[in-house]
């Protein structure tokens, strides 16, 4: 029986190459070998705080050659214990005789798939010269996709902005370096005209994203907004934009950012024109134009874990 490792977060930290991480993911992404159902979305109610707790199983499979299966609990109110919101595991299989591989702390390998995907499909999607980057959200994928998309273009300039503003600064003060300048805002409105990219990873229920404020060639990263009744683009945001998504089959039912405009009539599914399977199989148009607005949702995909999983495993043995 082989023997389990366990591969703790301060292994992922310390082992991570953003640009390995996402050429992993765009072979993936591209080869569709790997099968994933639809995950368990379940919220239960949490008697001692003000918002439901959710459950999340993430299965995902690659016919005899590896499994896998993300355990994820989200209590947003967990602040009021002095703890994270999320919490997770990962259980990395061997899927021709079922024995474990290895077990994975959640928190980090989330952190960098999801940075990494959303690097991935910036690749596509942003402006090749793109060299700013405003970061709505101050939790802990912030500093990963300050530094996943800087992986992917040349950006010399972020801008930082969260509810608590000394969070920002502590972030701005974890990334800045000799070749990109991270400074902290106090709003989004003073920095969101004039920036290529716009990321956000919130947990908001009222849009932080005001289309009316985006410019012609911006690129627009959704990460946050997991649930269907939040959101952190507003409807105009949607409309400006051309919109993709990460699957399809999480994209158009998960979170309220395309949720709630397309139950609004706002949107239609066929207006969500790619996701990063046809992306990444070369066989969309993705940007089609330097003035052209493009947004990207991103719920998360059992795919990239697993795909994660698989590239820390391969590193600690």
């Amino acid at each position: 029986m082989e023997q389990i490792v366990q591969i703790n977060n301060q292994f992922i930290e310390s082992n991570t190459s953003f640009q390995e991480l996402i050429n992993e993911l765009k072979k993936a992404f591209s080869d569709n070998k790997v099968q994933v159902p639809l995950r368990h979305h379940h919220d239960f109610t949490n008697p001692k705080a003000t918002q439901d707790s959710t459950l999340l199983l993430m299965p995902a499979w690659n016919p005899g050659k590896t499994a896998g299966i993300k355990i994820v609990t989200v209590s947003p109110e967990n602040h009021q214990f002095n703890l994270p919101a999320i919490h997770g595991t990962y259980i990395l299989l061997n899927s021709v005789n079922g024995t474990i591989k290895a077990i994975l702390d959640a928190k980090s390998l989330t952190a960098k798939r999801t940075a990494a995907a959303s690097a991935l499909a910036s690749s596509f999607l942003s402006r090749k010269n793109a060299d700013s980057l405003l970061m709505i959200g101050t939790g802990a994928l912030a500093t990963n996709l300050i530094k996943a998309h800087c992986t992917v273009r040349p950006i010399k300039k972020v801008y930082v902005w969260g509810r608590n503003y000394e969070k920002a600064k502590k972030i701005a003060k974890q990334c800045n370096s000799n070749i990109v300048k991270v400074v902290p805002v106090e709003t989004i409105e003073e920095k969101i005209k004039e920036v290529a990219i716009i990321s956000s990873a919130t947990l908001s229920k009222m849009p932080l994203i005001n289309g009316d404020l985006l410019q012609k060639g911006q690129h627009i990263d959704l990460v946050g907004a997991y649930k269907k009744d939040m959101r952190e683009a507003d409807n105009s945001a949607i409309l400006k934009s051309t919109v993709f998504v990460d699957t399809f089959q999480g994209g158009l039912k998960e979170s309220g950012d395309i949720v709630i405009p397309l139950n609004q009539g706002i949107i239609e599914e066929k207006d969500i024109k790619a996701d990063l399977f046809r992306l990444c199989a070369n066989n969309i148009l993705a940007r089609t134009s330097e003035e052209e607005i493009t947004l990207f949702k991103s719920v998360g995909h059992a795919l990239e874990d697993l795909i994660a999983a698989n590239y820390y495993y391969k590193q600690y043995i």
